[in-house]
């Protein structure tokens, strides 16, 4: 049933989604056409005369006139399904002019329409019917990849893409491609190199320029220096290299672009400067005249704007002019004719003289169509509005532009682009239609000629004043320069007359005299716009770059027009109509003939008619009329005139301004000055960046600083912006303060900071739309579509909307912008701004186009701001708007159970929220932060307050305008609301609100608004409106620190409006939906946090008004920014028990400590003392046993040094205050202030110790236990020392690492180890300062019981070891010694530090010393053996020095005995007898006397008792052996597992972790042992003694620690083998006793295990004897086995001589030679071998091939370390022999032990085994005494016997 139920919102959204409406114009009386489609739409586009869908599902849908498919057209209420796409799962489209895109889910790309210019990516196809595959593949790749398709937008000739990697690809033509190429077409997409690693987020395309938004990174600060090369641009002339000083660093930036592009002036075929390039027709002659009309330009090509040029192409209006084209105006004549002034007739025909074709258009090549049919885009560019198109002033309230408003005066309006269409129809006799006479054409009724000339009295009267009074201000300025001009023209900066072809700029054609010439310097007749009469005008422009520049400079030079964009305030037209254009300006022909007269002077929109002049626009070759905005009066006429035409001019003369100035635009340079320092930043920031600064400019002064705005959430759509522009430019539809075409991407930077997030383009206008809501416009604005009436239209500048409203969509149009924006309720309204487009009835259709439907009709009417569209309520609820050709497209959707009314209330919230953050921060915030001040008044803490205030404050702004533009993404896509970024983030926005409100109420706390009053003041006046209306306050006489405090926490009330309207959107929902649940989740976390933020302002409000109340030198100290009050004790709420009579205690609960102030006078806000105790180590407890009728409610507080007790007033204020305190306390400790009050008694916290003597000073952060540190902590004093470690009760108990500083040495002393109660108890390691190292075992701070001490290195002056028992921090017991430094090593007693009792000395020069010390000498009876075994055995006095009775020994066996006395180096003094036993038996080599070794050292069990005695007391014992204490050794067992798994240092793995965790468990067990419960102890026993952790595991660790101490280096003596081996023995008996205790069950040494049936295979009948070497020798051996086999070795090093040289001899022979020289029967002999598989035949030379598996088993004794494993590859070598033997006779043989013998040594011969004597040596003294009479003992003695028999074999 649950996957069944579907929520409501979803089953009725998906019919009520995707509605679209399509309408053209802006009246009332336009009615929206519904698109009827069965599904919703998802995305649309427009061109111009066609629209394209995207539906859900990816279909897409094509209406309008579809010319690529033989003219079809599809009405838009049913549009026609691209089947090609069908399955394609289209997720984007696209709709240039004539050409469509699409862009599928895996990133192809298909295009199909009109490909005349490569704009479909299809080579040689002009017209692609069907949705074609796009080839995206970068080629320069290797190998080729497929580029993944993001989006594409179309143009007119031109394709983009944004590709996954946020980089463009272009195809078609025209420089809009920003491509580094001289080829067109571009058929195949190409990569626009100069964006390349820059994060391009969203590509635009207009008719012929292209947009980018790309995402700006923000860059390092870096102190530049001024620029050091003095090498410029030859173009912009700006510098090319910078020298970057930061630090010290210094480097060369070379970062330079030119604002110009490449040089255009040798343009190619085929290249962008074609477009630039006029005709014969347009390029001026050397005498100023225009080249025939009817020759077509160099190439036949079409010109900048894609029309044709003047050799029967057609105009800039598509009309054909007197020659053949179309006029300006288009406008046909009543008789189909050409009329005498050459206007082409109603039909478009043109004269059978090579005029216009039937249609009036000109074919693609630019010849008449001979069919009479024209493409698509001919015919849009025949009827596309001309480029003269203007606008007018702003008349006033009424956007719209009618008759009765054609000339209200507004003297603080800008100067507007005067010049307008004309739509007139005029007849042959000259007369203008009334009914085509607009009010579009800026002219007034002929019924209203006083109201008119009286308004145009009015404007010029009033604009002359005004610039008389602004050049009187500029006088000094203006004056000078104009003596310059006038002296010399060419110095000017801006030079007034074209320096190009004769120095003439003319608009009229030569065969008509009464043409109106512009600037021919050498005709005195014409309109000479001379130095001398306008240098003053000039100087303003140029010199007072600070003033209003609004208007267009009527006087400019047309060699600087296309660039000079910043010109003169409109009320300065006046004042120019009698001081520019006076004497010859006004003269001549300028303005007489038919220039007013005829046609033209009747005419209300005033006309030139300059016959067959010069091209008025960069787009086409137009010839004709110049239509003017009007005849205002006798001065102001001409001045109007030539501002439109001088602005047609500049559009011409973009290739002469390009050649004859090689310098960027005024514009550009004043643009520099307003963004001094600031740098493309759309790259990640490099180490340094130059900076475009010039020298001598002002540097910006020093502010606080603020954190740059970042990017809160990555995944949100990212505000830090650039804009970047390309293509042609002659509208100013790039944005630079140009006209000049740009070839490649430059960055508007007026853009820059302007948060930008959306970008479109129409024909010839762009728009930008920021986060803010508003609407940034730059280009044509000929029909209002820009918004404004502002200039200049070549820079963005902001769109007039109405007050109140937040655009947050838009799009545009061919000559029209429209905006969907948030109004007064939550349904978003459209506003257009443009050219009003009606639908003319079949009566009054438009003649020629052979429609008898209603079709579009272009009137006189715009608007000249945005205007709503009132049928937009009728609608629905609008998501997005599109834009193209003439016509308007909104999608919408029904509110389907409030769903949707609720989203679009959720995102208009957020949009006006963010409006008014940037607002207050515009308006208030930065203006404090630049105020000098603010840092005098706040001071040092408050003004790092302030600061954090502001970054905060940006920051939530930040993350505010990248959620209210994802909400806005939201509205179009899916609307899965558990996207919704508020519920995605939900931390990231709760945590920012936090840390906002804390840096409020913190600056609030510390008395910070009070403080900011001044400069408040300062900054926004007395009456403080803006505070008031921004903190929105409706109280008149609230104080100013009030208004701060209410604007700076005006922002935490939005969390409150996200719960609403989450709870609105949860409604929406079943309440069993997964969305429901989500939202109600989110809506409870925004509502939580509204409340606790409340709570937190309401602390620091009371908080504020506390210290504001007890203010003082005392109460500052205590004032904190994080402190809040809970509750203070003034009303004699809570006193001190047993507290002075006369003394006042007052205590103050914060939420970080509790106050205690005595001699407190709280009225008079004055105490003398006062003690801080932080609520972290607070602890209180009520007190109910006081007395039982006392009546006193008392409270326990308990801190880390002292305790007290507070008495309460009353039951009620004691459950107050305790509740207070331990809310506080669980505040402070857990981060949440919302907890039961119940804080944990054991808590983690930092403290300083002030009383405790041994802790004074002392600072504690760790765990803590009712009052005192118990746990994990550090504990750090003064004086530098630190202990980490494990405390209790507040003393140091567990393992620690302590560092103690010794200040003699200025090293420092550290002990990492365990304590116990404050002191060092337990094993540990000592690093002394000195540099001596003990590690071993400690005792209440000393060293006691086993140890080891190094002091020196090895190769120091007084390097020595010691590792022996130690007592109360002396040597004590047995130990070792180790003189490196002397090459000496004790084995002995010591008492108190010296050699004291039975002791061994060993050398490295091979002398041995046993026998007894005193005092540290050898004293008493000893035994001296050197190296040649020369003895001496008797009384020592001194080291090494015989004195008394003794025997000294020969090694030939002579010895004398008697007394001795002196030194052996300089004479022994003997008195005694010689004996020489061999003196008569000269035959025998060798005497029979041995040394016994061992007799006066110390007994092997006397040696490191110690070390088992901390064994046995880790086990809880102090004796051996007491049975009732087990259990509790198990139970010591696993607790220092435990711990020592907890407090380990090292981090264990976690084979390890299990190996402790199974050893933790105690193996119980009842009953005799059995085989199979022996080898589980076996197994445990090799587990525990494997794992230091455990008891014995440590034992045997040390024990081979001081083993191979005793026993390597000087230790390797082979008179030491005995005691060595002896030592092993007694370790395995002591161990043996402690596995007893643990098993008492354990048979003792020598016991039989019976055994089991159930166990393994391993048991015999006989049973398993117990014995320590089978049960611990296998774990202890293996670690002791090098040093003891080395002294095996050195033991047996003369046997082993003799031993190996035999084996080298006899081993010569090959083996039958061997077998029979070593007497093995024949019959043993191997007659074949078996090798690699195959047998061969054992030959006389056959050598190591008999017995080869015994040989190799043998050899592998060697590798075995336990007698037991030793005699297993002895027995097993045996089996392989006696296997072999088998094989030989076929059958069962038993060898006797005379054949055995034999046969074995041969094997041992052959297995050339070193040591072999070792070996036997090691087995023999180590075995186990159970196998000595058994097999295994039988066949150990063959081996023994055949090393001997080796050993007595004779050379010979």
């Amino acid at each position: 049933m649950m996957e069944e139920q579907k929520s409501p919102v979803k089953e009725e959204s998906s019919r009520e989604r995707g509605l679209l409406h399509l309408w053209r114009g802006y009246c009332s009386s336009v009615t929206p056409e519904r698109v009827l489609l069965s599904r919703p739409v998802l995305q649309a586009a427009l061109g111009i005369s066609h629209g394209i869908l995207l539906a859900e599902g990816g279909l897409v849908y094509s209406f309008g006139d579809l010319t690529w498919r033989q003219g079809l057209r599809v009405p838009p209420t049913y549009p026609l399904l691209e089947s090609v796409l069908s399955g394609q799962r289209v997720v984007s489209v696209a709709a240039g002019s004539f050409h469509c895109g699409a862009v599928t889910q895996e990133g192809a790309v298909y295009m199909w329409g009109e490909n005349s210019s490569g704009q479909c990516g299809l080579s040689e196809r002009s017209l692609v019917p069907d949705p074609s595959l796009v080839s995206t593949v970068d080629s320069e790749t290797v190998p080729p990849q497929i580029i993944r398709i993001l989006e594409v937008t179309c143009g007119e000739q031109h394709t983009l893409a944004l590709s996954a990697q946020h980089e463009v690809w272009a195809w078609g033509s025209g420089c809009q491609l920003g491509l580094v190429t001289s080829v067109f077409p571009v058929w195949r997409p190409q990569k626009v190199e100069h964006l390349a690693g820059k994060h391009v987020v969203q590509v635009a395309c207009g008719g012929y320029h292209s947009l980018a938004l790309v995402r700006r990174f923000p860059a390092p600060d870096s102190q530049f220096a001024g620029p050091t090369a003095t090498e410029k641009c030859d173009q912009c002339r700006q510098l090319l290299l910078f020298m970057v000083d930061k630090g010290d660093h210094v480097s060369i930036n070379d970062s330079h672009y030119c604002p110009l592009g490449v040089e255009l002036a040798d343009g190619k075929p085929g290249s962008c400067s074609r477009s630039r390039q006029a005709s014969p027709a347009r390029q001026a002659s050397p005498s100023g005249q225009a080249s025939p009309a009817g020759q077509a330009s160099p190439s036949g090509q079409a010109s900048p704007s894609g029309q044709a040029s003047p050799s029967g192409q057609a105009s800039p209006s598509g009309q054909a002019s007197p020659a053949g084209q179309a006029s300006p105006a288009g406008q046909a004549s009543p008789s189909g004719q050409a009329s005498p002034s050459g206007h082409a007739s109603p039909s478009g025909q043109a004269s059978p003289s090579g005029q216009a074709s039937p249609a009036g258009q000109a074919s693609p090549a630019g010849q008449a169509s001979p069919a009479g049919q024209a493409s698509p885009a001919q015919r849009h560019r025949a009827t596309a509005c001309p480029l003269s198109q203007a606008v007018s002033p702003d008349p006033g309230p009424d956007p719209i532009i009618g008759p009765e408003h054609l000339f209200s005066s507004d003297t603080d309006s800008s100067l507007r682009e005067s010049g307008s269409k004309e739509q007139t129809n005029q007849d042959d006799t000259g007369t203008s239609d009334p009914q085509r006479q607009g009010p579009g054409t800026l002219t007034e009724s002929d019924s209203h000629p006083a109201l008119t000339q009286a308004r145009r009295q009015a404007t010029s009267s009033t604009d002359e004043k005004e610039l008389k009074e602004l050049l009187k201000r500029t006088s000094a300025h203006v004056l000078s320069l104009s003596e310059q001009n006038d002296n010399d023209i060419t110095g000017n900066p801006i030079t007034l007359a074209n320096q190009t072809a004769g120095d003439s700029l003319t608009l009229a054609n030569q065969t008509a005299g009464d043409s109106l010439t512009l600037a021919n310097q050498t005709a005195g007749d014409s309109l000479t716009l001379a130095s001398q009469t306008a240098g003053d005008l000039l100087t303003l422009v140029s010199h007072v770059p600070g003033q209003c520049l609004k208007g267009d400079l009527p006087d400019q030079d047309p060699a600087v027009a296309s660039g000079l964009s910043c010109s003169l305030p409109e009320n300065c037209t006046g004042a120019l109509t009698g001081r520019a254009l006076t004497g010859r300006a006004l003269t001549g022909r300028a303005l007489t003939g038919r220039a007013l007269t005829g046609r033209a002077a009747s005419a209300s929109p005033f006309e030139v008619n300059t016959g067959s002049s010069s091209s008025l626009c960069d787009s086409s070759q137009s010839e004709g009329r110049i239509p003017v905005a009007g005849l205002c009066e006798a001065l102001s006429g001409p001045v109007m005139a030539y501002r439109k035409t001088n602005q047609e001019v500049r559009l011409c003369m973009e290739e002469a301004s390009l050649q004859g100035k090689k310098c960027s635009s005024l514009t550009d340079i004043l643009l520099e000055e307003v963004t001094e320092g600031s740098r493309r930043h759309s790259l990640p920031p490099l180490l340094s960046h130059a900076s475009p600064e010039l020298p001598g400019r002002r540097t910006a002064r020093s502010r606080p600083n603020v954190a740059r705005k970042e990017e809160v959430v990555e995944s949100l759509p990212t505000l830090n912006t650039e804009v970047w522009s390309w293509g042609r430019g002659q509208e100013g539809q790039l944005g630079h303060g140009d006209q000049l075409p740009r070839l490649q991407p430059l960055c508007i930077k007026s853009l820059n900071g302007e948060e930008v997030v959306k970008v479109t383009a129409g024909t010839h206008h762009s728009l930008a739309l920021t986060a803010q809501c508003q609407v940034f416009s730059w280009g044509n604005n000929r029909s209002g579509q820009l918004g404004h009436m502002n200039s200049p239209t070549t820079m963005p500048q902001q769109a007039k909307m109405s007050e109140g409203l937040r655009v947050w969509d838009l799009a545009a149009g061919q000559s029209h912008s429209l905006f969907l924006a948030d109004g007064d309720c939550c349904q978003p309204i459209l506003c257009y701004s443009g050219q009003q487009v009606m639908e003319t009835t079949p009566e009054n259709h438009i003649p020629g186009t052979g429609s008898t439907e209603s079709s579009p009709s272009i009137t006189d009417t715009y608007t000249l701001r945005p205007v709503l569209l009132p049928f937009c309520m009728n609608m629905g609820y609008i998501s997005s708007v599109y834009g193209g050709g003439q016509s308007c497209l909104a999608q919408a959707d029904l509110n389907v159970m409030g769903f949707i009314s609720a989203l679009h209330e959720l995102a208009a919230a957020d949009r006006k929220f963010y409006c008014r953050l940037r607002d207050i921060n515009k308006r208030v915030v930065s203006p404090l932060l630049r105020k000098e001040s603010v840092c005098t008044v706040l001071g040092q803490k408050s003004i790092l307050l302030f600061q954090s205030l502001a970054s905060n404050y940006s920051r939530l702004c930040h993350l505010t305008g990248q959620h209210s533009v994802s909400l806005t993404a939201f509205l179009r896509t899916a609307r899965d609301v558990k996207g919704l970024v508020i519920l995605k983030h939900a931390n990231t926005f709760l945590d920012m609100y936090k840390e906002y409100c804390g840096s409020v109420g913190n600056f609030l706390v510390m008395g910070g608004f009070q403080a900011l009053i001044k400069p408040s003041v300062e900054c926004f006046g007395k009456k403080l409106e803006v505070l008031r209306q921004l903190s929105e306050s409706s109280e008149d006489k609230v104080p100013l620190f009030d208004l701060l405090a209410m604007l700076f926490y005006s922002p935490i009330q939005h969390i409150h409006e996200y719960a609403r309207l989450l709870l609105k959107l949860a409604t929406c929902f079943d309440v069993s939906t997964v969305e429901y649940q989500r939202l109600q989740e989110g809506c409870s976390r925004y509502e939580e946090l509204s409340l606790s933020l409340r709570r937190k302002r309401k602390e620091a409000e009371t908080t504020n008004q506390f210290w504001r109340t007890y203010s003082g030198k005392t109460t500052d100290v205590l004032r904190k920014p994080q402190r809040r009050l809970v509750y203070d004790s003034s009303n004699k709420s809570l006193t001190l028990q047993n507290a002075g009579r006369f003394s006042v205690n007052w205590f103050i609960l914060f939420n970080d400590a509790l106050i205690h102030a005595q001699g407190t006078i709280p009225s008079k806000s004055f105490f003398s003392s006062h003690h801080v105790y932080t609520l972290a180590t607070l602890w209180v407890e009520p007190i109910t046993d006081i007395t039982a009728n006392s009546k006193l409610y008392g409270i326990k507080v308990t801190t880390p040094e002292e305790s007290f007790t507070l008495l309460a007033s009353s039951p009620q204020e004691k459950a107050k205050w305790l509740r207070a305190i331990n809310q506080a306390v669980e505040a402070v400790l857990t981060g949440e202030g919302s907890g039961p009050g119940v804080p944990a008694v054991s808590r983690t916290a930092s403290y300083i110790f002030y009383k405790d003597l041994r802790l004074k000073d002392a600072s504690y952060s760790g765990r803590w236990l009712s009052g005192k540190p118990h746990g994990k902590g550090t504990m750090k004093w003064p004086d530098g020392r630190k202990f980490t470690g494990t405390f209790k009760q507040g003393l140091e108990d567990g393992y620690g690492d302590c560092i103690m500083p010794n200040k003699l040495l200025n090293k420092s002393d550290r002990y990492q180890g365990h304590w116990r109660d404050g002191k060092m108890h337990g094993f540990g390691t000592y690093k002394y300062a000195t540099g001596q190292v003990y590690e071993g075992s400690f005792h209440e701070n000393v060293r006691q019981g086993h140890g080891m001490l190094s002091s020196g290195k090895l190769i120091g002056s007084s390097s020595n070891v010691f590792v022996g028992q130690w007592l109360q921090d002396k040597k004590m017991g047995y130990g070792v010694f180790d003189d490196i430094t002397r090459g000496e090593k004790y084995m002995g007693l010591w008492v108190d530090d010296q050699r004291h009792g039975s002791g061994v000395v060993v050398t490295q020069f091979g002398l041995y010393y046993e026998g007894t010390f005193s005092n540290n000498k050898m004293m008493g009876t000893g035994l001296l053996v050197s190296e040649d075994d020369t003895a001496f055995e008797g009384d020592f006095s001194e080291d090494w020095t015989p004195n008394g009775k003794g025997t000294l020994s020969m090694s030939n066996g002579d010895f004398i005995e008697g007394l001795f006395s002196g030194a052996w180096t300089s004479g022994l003094k003997i008195m005694g007898t010689y004996t020489k036993p061999s003196l008569y038996e000269p035959d025998k080599k060798e005497s029979t006397w041995v040394l016994e070794l061992g007799r006066l050292a110390v007994s092997p069990e006397q040696k490191w008792r110690a070390v088992f005695s901390e064994c046995w007391s880790t086990l809880g014992s102090e004796a051996p052996g007491q049975p009732e204490e087990r259990m509790r050794a198990w139970e010591n067992i696993a607790v220092t597992l435990t711990t020592g798994r907890r407090d380990s240092p090292e981090l264990l793995s976690r084979s390890q972790s299990r190996v402790l965790e199974k050893l933790e468990v105690i193996p119980l067990h009842t009953g005799p042992v059995t085989a199979g419960r022996y080898d589980v102890i076996r197994r445990y026993l090799t587990k525990a003694c494997e794992t230091p952790l455990h008891p014995l595991g440590g034992l045997l660790e040390t024990l081979v620690t001081v083993y191979r101490m005793t026993y390597i280096g000087v230790g390797s003596n082979r008179r030491l083998l005995q005691q060595a081996v002896e030592e092993i023995k007694s370790y395995l008996r002591r161990i043996l006793q402690l596995v007893r205790f643990l098993f008492p069950d354990l048979p003792e040494e020598g016991g039989v295990i019976h055994a089991d049936h159930k166990g393994s295979s391993e048991t015999n009948q006989q049973g398993l004897v117990v014995s320590s070497s089978t049960l611990l020798l296998p774990v202890l051996l293996p670690r002791l086995y090098p040093p003891l086999f080395t002294l095996y070795a050195l033991d047996k090093e003369r046997e082993e001589e003799v031993y190996w040289d035999c084996v080298l001899r006899l081993n010569k022979q090959p083996d039958l030679g061997l077998l029979a020289f070593l007497g093995v029967l024949q019959k043993f002999w191997p007659v074949s071998v078996s090798v690699l598989g195959e047998k061969q035949q054992v030959l006389p030379s056959t050598k190591d091939a008999c017995f080869v598996s015994a040989v190799e088993t043998l050899q592998q004794i060697s590798t075995t370390f336990t007698p037991s494993d030793k005699l297993q590859v002895i027995q097993r070598t045996f089996e392989e022999l006696t296997q072999e033997v088998q094989a030989l006779l076929e059958g069962n043989f038993l060898l006797s032990m005379d054949d055995l013998l034999p046969l074995f040594l041969y094997v041992v011969l052959r297995a050339r085994m070193r040591n072999l004597a070792a070996e036997v040596s090691l087995i023999e003294d180590l075995m186990d005494p159970s196998l000595q009479h058994g097999e295994l003992g039988l066949m150990f003695t063959t081996l023994k016997a055949c090393c001997f028999q080796i050993q007595q074999e004779k050379t010979t």
